[in-house]
């Protein structure tokens, strides 16, 4: 019984395929389309984000334990609202905060982090990566300390 209904319906795929309506052919060639007269527009909806702090930040020196806090400012500068839908920070020793909305066109929105520097001493360089509709990679954002005992 499951091959009736399958044959049936691919029958009644096949036939509405190949079947023409009976004003097709008589187009005339005004009303034609061509690749002459079709345009294709990009979408205009594209968010796009630009930062206005440094994407790498030196932050200076800090005494082990101290917590540092660092924040990037960026602009949406596209047609469209610009969505931050992930940061990740490089370690466990750095959490991350995105805006929960959306960053309107022509709008500025803020990056935070902050650092633990808690059992670490000497140099440290940090990464956040960002995720947004404003492009298929993530844009990588760091910063640099000096931990000092």
């Amino acid at each position: 019984m499951k091959y009736f209904f399958s044959a049936l319906i691919i029958s009644s795929v096949l036939f509405a395929c190949t079947s023409n309506d009976a004003n097709s052919n008589n187009i005339s060639a005004d009303a034609a389309v061509t690749a002459d007269n079709v345009t294709a527009t990009a979408p205009t909806s594209a968010a796009q984000i630009q930062w206005i702090d440094s994407m790498h930040q030196e932050l200076g020196k800090v005494k082990e334990g101290g917590i540092v806090e660092v924040s990037w400012r960026f602009k949406n500068t596209g047609a469209g609202p610009l969505i931050v839908s992930n940061v990740n920070a490089s370690c466990g020793c750095t959490v991350a905060e995105k805006p929960e909305a959306p960053i309107a066109p022509g709008s500025e929105g803020v990056i935070k982090a902050k650092f633990d520097s808690k059992d670490r001493q000497g140099a440290q360089r940090k990464d956040v990566f960002i995720t947004t509709n404003a492009g298929t990679t993530p844009q990588q954002l760091s910063f640099a300390v000096e931990v000092q005992k």
